[in-house]
């Protein structure tokens, strides 16, 4: 993987350039990673990225190309290219698991270190964080409205290359089953599935070569589109092809809710009691849940869940909490803050459902006997820890969401499904 220094914004060299000229650079300092508030309408996040970060972290290097780069254009000077030259992260790195849920104010991520070392990875920390978690919240709430019926991740063709893989990555962690993009299943080891689109038909001269041909290729087990010319005609054509075994058909256009009726009334008919009906097109988790009645068994979702369903970026902020041992507060009018580092924990009734997150600075809060420890260690001295691989992180997201009240799974606008409550903390707006 390529050195992902540059993964930054310019004014990140600009303030390492002038710390390490005025001898602050040095300093010993906290920064955080949190959100202020969810986006309109959630009840939860979900934290997701952390694989991706810890891999991209790893590579946080500038290499000849780099400088270079950065001397050309006169970005900084030659003591911040020499400085650049031999970085290495060394500080330690706290995150909560991924597939946790987190809610206002949740330190997700901790970077402790020098302010030279540590403010220069902002850029890269959130670009990862914001993306992945507004795409595995999402998930997560299509998840919950699909309940039991599969959902595939099918959003490649309406987002970025690069964002596509990372949004499939983050889909399988919110709770879908497979995606359509081949390079998350190679790099990621996302399960990965796909037939035959609308242009497949068109390309032959009539609906019955090509699923003749797809049938042929692929055997029975299939999933056939059935909506290029007449839905009606195109499921007999399938089933008259395919035999009643065949695996589902796909329906992409139309009222589906209504058409999905129709089209398991036709399939039975015909004797296809088993091959499953798969919808797609234009679905987000509002429409999923109106499905809930239909005669479905599967989705296949795109451009909502690549978009993060209305919320692209999940909000989270970089902020610096600590300098030398002592609470910093950014004292801006609208934008409020804690200062000091922060511990975490979430507060559950014997059952294990959760009541509330308790965050306090300096200090871990008074533990209750079934609390628990959101922070775990991903650095330390600037080495890399082992962390859960993203099967291990679907589970943990699945135990957490069986943990929040069943009003924090609603779709409806609402609080969020816990609150977060703050001890002993150095305040400041």
């Amino acid at each position: 993987m390529p050195t992902t220094g540059l993964h930054t914004d310019h004014y990140e060299l600009t303030m390492l350039n002038a710390a390490l000229r005025d001898g602050t650079a040095e300093r010993r300092c906290v920064f955080e990673v949190f959100a202020r508030s969810l986006p309109p309408g959630r009840r939860y996040g979900v934290v997701a990225g952390i694989g991706r970060l810890t891999e991209a972290l790893r590579d946080f290097r500038y290499d000849d190309n780099a400088l270079r780069f950065l001397r050309d254009n006169n970005i900084v000077d030659e003591t911040t290219l020499r400085w650049l030259e031999n970085y290495r992260f060394t500080g330690d790195i706290d995150t909560y698991r991924e597939g946790d849920l987190y809610f206002p104010g949740s330190p997700i991520v901790t970077v402790t270190g020098t302010f030279a070392e540590s403010v220069i990875l902002e850029t890269l920390v959130l670009s990862i964080l914001n993306h992945d978690c507004a795409i595995a919240s999402a998930a997560s709430r299509m998840a919950t409205a699909a309940g039991s019926r599969r959902l595939v991740e099918m959003g490649s063709r309406r987002t970025h290359e690069e964002s596509a893989i990372a949004a499939a990555r983050a889909a399988y962690l919110g709770g879908f089953s497979s995606t359509s993009n081949l390079a998350a299943g190679r790099r990621y080891g996302v399960p990965t599935g796909g037939t035959a689109a609308h242009a497949f038909t068109l390309l032959h001269d009539n609906e019955t070569s090509a699923f003749q041909s797809q049938i042929d290729t692929l055997g029975p087990s299939t999933t056939l589109l059935v909506d290029t010319y007449d839905i009606t005609e195109g499921i007999r054509q399938a089933i008259a092809i395919a035999g009643p075994d065949l695996g589902s058909i796909r329906i992409d256009s139309g009222d589906l809710a209504v058409i999905a009726e129709q089209a398991r009334a036709q399939l039975d008919a015909l004797g296809a009691v088993n091959t499953k009906i798969i919808l797609s097109g234009d679905l987000d988790e509002y429409a999923i849940a109106a499905l809930a009645a239909a005669p479905v068994d599967a989705y296949g979702v795109g451009t909502a869940l690549v978009t993060g369903s209305g919320a692209p970026a999940a909000g989270m902020v970089y902020k610096l909490v600590e300098v030398d041992g002592r609470p910093v507060v950014k004292r801006s009018l609208h934008k409020t803050s804690r200062g000091g580092r922060k511990h975490a924990v979430r507060r559950h009734k014997p059952t294990g459902t959760a009541l509330e997150e308790i965050i306090a600075s300096q200090h871990l809060p008074n533990a209750e006997p079934h609390d628990r420890i959101l922070h775990m260690p991903l650095v330390r001295n600037g080495e890399f820890l082992d962390v859960p691989n993203l099967t291990q992180s679907r589970e943990t997201l699945k135990a957490q969401l069986r943990a929040i009240p069943w009003e924090g799974l609603k779709l409806s606008p609402g609080e969020p499904a816990i609150p977060t409550t703050f001890e002993s903390t150095a305040q400041g707006a």
